[in-house]
């Protein structure tokens, strides 16, 4: 009997959250609940003292994450997340912000609260206010938080279609745009060590076509980051009991979009597919324009190898704004033309 069919033979639907190996079914929506607890086995093996906290308000394409949570909910609670759903999408942001303000007072008991906040389209819309302020304020340094935007980019079950990353942008977040369920995981690891390190809030973008479908996923709990050399301003990057108003606010948003670069440089989120220095022609992608690239390229009988004698190559973008600009530039360097492929609005 193979690895795989003996897991399959003893493969039991708990498994999704519990197991730390091997790989697992999961939904869009039970890959956001993994995200959380993996977070949490990460920082137990890393010797810290941290809980988690999730808030916001349901709506398709995340109707179901309050569903998944409650059902989930031995689970969260032995790895302390605590589950808000909140009156309004506002509310659960403002609580959200509570939660990295938790670690400034003498008397908590963890050392911080990591949290995601979810929402739909409309949702991040109406919510403008407080995610503009939670990111200006920022995340704690043992805390982080995950902003998940449930985006309906083809209308199928909203008043109007939605396309959250120009409301990020302009709130100066960091925003990933993962191609797959598999990629949830990886990109929500990376979006929590990214909000830890920098102090902002980073943008997550979960599309109907992605959170809504299933995938098997491989396990892999060992990632790690390398911390670059960065210097932060005086009083730091991160969230503060007071934050007066004033313009110093924006000048450390300078410094944490500084930091996030730095954060990228030295772990590189975006993808050479083929990696060919020599190829002619180059089609930048991102999120699920991704999958749907490659397998339009297959349609046209233009697998790996008539890419590379056609002088082709790829580049996946994984953090849609800020640019990983060291990385990209490099990639359309020597090109004769590019051709960037994504949905909705221009963004790259």
């Amino acid at each position: 009997m193979t690895e795989q069919s003996h897991d399959f033979q003893t493969y039991a639907l708990t498994d999704r959250y519990t197991r730390t190996q091997g790989r697992v079914f999961l939904t869009g929506t039970q890959a956001l609940v993994r995200i959380l607890l993996d977070q949490a086995r990460r920082d137990r093996a890393a010797g810290l003292n941290t809980a988690g906290f999730v808030s916001g308000y349901r709506g398709s394409p995340l109707g179901a994450v309050d569903k998944e949570l409650w059902s989930a909910r031995a689970e969260t609670e032995a790895a302390r997340i605590t589950f808000m759903p909140a009156v309004n999408e506002d509310l659960g942001a403002t609580a959200v912000l509570g939660a990295q303000q938790a670690s400034l007072d003498p008397d908590c008991t963890v050392e911080g609260v990591f949290a995601l906040w979810y929402g739909k389209g409309p949702g991040v819309d109406r919510s403008g206010d407080a995610l503009r302020h939670g990111n200006a304020y920022g995340s704690a340094p043992k805390g982080g938080v995950l902003v998940v935007a449930g985006d309906d980019h083809g209308c199928v079950s909203s008043s109007m279609p939605h396309q959250s990353d120009v409301a990020f942008m302009s709130w100066f977040m960091p925003t990933l745009n993962p191609a797959s369920v598999a990629e949830y995981q990886e990109f929500g690891e990376y979006g929590f060590a990214l909000s830890r390190f920098s102090g902002t809030w980073v943008g997550f973008k979960a599309i109907s076509e992605t959170v809504e479908s299933g995938q098997s996923v491989d396990l892999r709990l060992d990632r790690t980051f390398a911390i670059p050399d960065f210097d932060p301003p005086p009083g730091g990057l991160h969230v503060r009991s007071t934050d007066l108003p004033s313009p110093e606010i924006e000048t450390r948003i300078q410094h944490k979009l500084r930091a996030v670069e730095a954060f990228v440089q030295a772990n590189p989120i975006d993808r050479r597919i083929y990696d060919l220095p020599e190829a002619r022609f180059g089609i930048v992608t991102t999120g699920k324009g991704h999958l749907d690239t490659m397998e339009a390229l297959r349609l046209l009988g233009l697998d790996e190898a008539a890419c590379r004698r056609l002088g082709i190559d790829l580049y996946k973008v994984g953090m849609v704004w800020p640019l990983a600009r060291r990385d990209a530039l490099a990639f359309v360097k020597g090109k004769k033309e590019v051709l960037v492929i994504e949905e909705k609005r221009g963004i790259i």
